[in-house]
């Protein structure tokens, strides 16, 4: 009931500060033009479906390659601790 009740809360109080903001002329306008942008992106995105799959498959290779490169590195790190601790411990 408790972690309902604070979600509640979060999402109420994230609504009516935005609503409050948008009393702001320039919020109003950046909030448009946002929103005009996005459109356009998602229109462009839904004609374009290829270009889609092209932008997630060269992502998904950046994501993958990152994530290889730092794996390797913790490798890297862990082996010399070990070798580090070996020499250590045979002192």
């Amino acid at each position: 009931m408790g972690k309902k009740t604070l979600l509640s809360s979060i999402v109420i109080g994230a609504v009516v500060g935005g609503a409050v903001s948008l009393f702001n002329k320039e919020t109003r306008q950046y909030v448009s033009e946002l929103t005009e942008r996005s459109a356009d992106q998602a229109s462009y995105y839904v004609k374009n479906p290829n270009e889609v799959i092209g932008t997630l498959k060269g992502t998904i290779r950046d994501v993958t390659e990152t994530i290889d490169s730092n794996m390797d590195g913790a490798i890297n790190t862990l082996d010399q601790v070990e070798s580090t601790l070996g020499k250590v411990l045979k002192k």
